[in-house]
């Protein structure tokens, strides 16, 4: 017999086994089915040592924000002593003491040929948003922005809007609280002559403008009232000699008794209160925060919260979403510091008080004004009212020739009263003055 044929004659004694085996576990597995279901044991009753633990396991909301975020801001002045570079630097400063999982850090001076060296630096620094605090130094970053796709990248708008997907572009609507400094002065002419010593003629520059012109031209309508605005451009932001000249010339040739700027020294202020008239201010509560003159000549100015726009940045970064990338916020978004005090992007400020409270004490401004400044101030806070939809926007014929876009005929019809404006055409289209301003050469 053969090897291979013995082997299987010799294991046909285990089939009986195996079926024997076969049909014992059919029958246990049978009996299992036929029993009722195991009741679920109870879950032990919380003890205060588990309650606290679970406490203590952080929920999806906290654990974004436990995500570390660096905000670097490069200025392109100094901080010190300035109110448009100041205000950022209040802003990173308040972002970085709400949140304890957020750095600020920055650079000052920052000139369009350093943008790049800098936010590469502060990237090696842990820097994950990066933004340039004016446009002329702020639009290199777009150029790095591809290299660096985890990182977002941000600039002021001037009138570029450029954008890619981690390259954000923002701006306040700063002409809502021009708009109630306009109404403030003027209440506050005796000459019927306002003055303004502006920077240069720009998409930026004309808007803020604008804002103001249309309160001092409705504060003048209810008060019956004659008032010519006068703007005299420097040609620069920052020029203090050219400033103080222009100043000099408005109070002493055109006779202006209140003064405003859109230009950044100090030297307006210091001529105004050197004259005996009337400031008002701009960027930033100059006498609270820098404490600079007083209200017997500062008889309003307003404040700019950059925080913000760059809280909306670091809250969208913390969660890994994609932030806006046309930020244009205006009185009805706000930012609630780390003390809870609740601010709105732009407001009226002097010495620490906002509202119709910020107007001097001093000021000799009538109740009609007073309540106008805080029924229009509450109304843009809800968003219900804003001056640039209110009214028409007659061209005066001077302004700013843009490409494919020149400067309206004088007296011509831009937009007619109750249309709102697009966001995109006040940041990078409004090149004309209003009707009823005169720039001087």
């Amino acid at each position: 017999m053969k090897q291979g044929s013995f082997k299987i004659q010799g294991m046909r004694w285990l089939r009986p086994v195996v079926a024997v085996l076969v049909l014992l576990l059919l029958t246990i597995a049978l009996a299992a089915c036929s029993q009722p279901a195991a009741t679920k044991a109870p879950a032990p009753e919380p003890t205060k040592a588990t309650e606290e633990k679970k406490a203590e396991e952080p929920t999806k909301e906290a654990a974004q924000e436990e995500k570390p975020v660096t905000l670097a801001i490069e200025h392109f002045s100094i901080i010190e002593g300035t109110t448009w570079s100041g205000a950022h630097d209040r802003a990173g400063k308040r972002i970085a003491e709400k949140y304890p999982n957020v750095t600020y850090i920055y650079r000052e001076e920052v000139g369009p040929d350093s943008t790049v060296p800098f936010a590469e630096e502060l990237i090696s620094e842990g820097a994950n948003i990066v933004a340039g605090n004016a446009e002329f130094m702020g639009l290199p970053l777009k150029d790095i922005a591809d290299k660096y796709p985890d990182v977002v990248f941000a600039s002021v708008i001037a009138s570029d809007l450029t954008t890619k997907p981690n390259f954000v572009r923002y701006f306040p609507r700063q002409y809502q609280a021009l708009y109630l400094e306009g109404l403030v002065a003027a209440a506050l002419t005796k000459t019927g002559n306002i003055g303004v010593v502006s920077a240069f003629p720009s998409v930026q520059v004309i808007r803020r403008q604008a804002g103001f012109t249309l309160g001092v031209q409705d504060g003048a309508k209810l008060l019956n009232k004659n008032v010519n605005i006068y703007v005299k451009y420097v040609g620069d932001w920052y020029n203090p000699s050219e400033e103080s000249e222009i100043a000099k010339t408005l109070i002493d040739q055109y006779k202006v008794d209140v003064l405003t700027q859109q230009s950044d020294s100090g030297s307006p202020l210091d001529v105004a209160e050197k004259a005996g008239i009337w400031y008002v201010g701009k960027d930033m509560d100059i006498v609270g925060e820098y404490g600079w003159s007083s209200t017997d000549t500062v008889a309003i100015s307003f404040d700019t919260r950059w925080e913000v726009i760059y809280d909306a940045m670091v809250q969208a970064y913390m969660k890994g979403e994609q932030p806006e990338l046309i930020m244009y916020p205006g009185m009805e978004s706000t930012f609630t510091m780390a003390d809870g005090t609740v601010e709105p992007t732009v407001d009226i400020m002097n010495d620490g008080k906002v509202g119709v409270d910020a107007i001097s004490p001093k000021a000799d401004v009538p109740q009609e004004i007073k309540d106008l400044v805080a029924q229009r101030r509450e109304q843009m806070m809800k968003g219900e009212w804003d001056p640039f939809t209110a009214h028409a926007f007659i061209s005066n014929g001077t302004g700013l020739d843009l490409e494919g876009n020149p400067v309206p005929d004088k007296g011509t019809e831009v937009k007619p009263a109750g249309e709102g404006p697009t966001a995109d055409w006040l940041l990078s289209q409004f090149n004309f003055d209003l009707e009823g301003v005169t720039i001087l050469e």
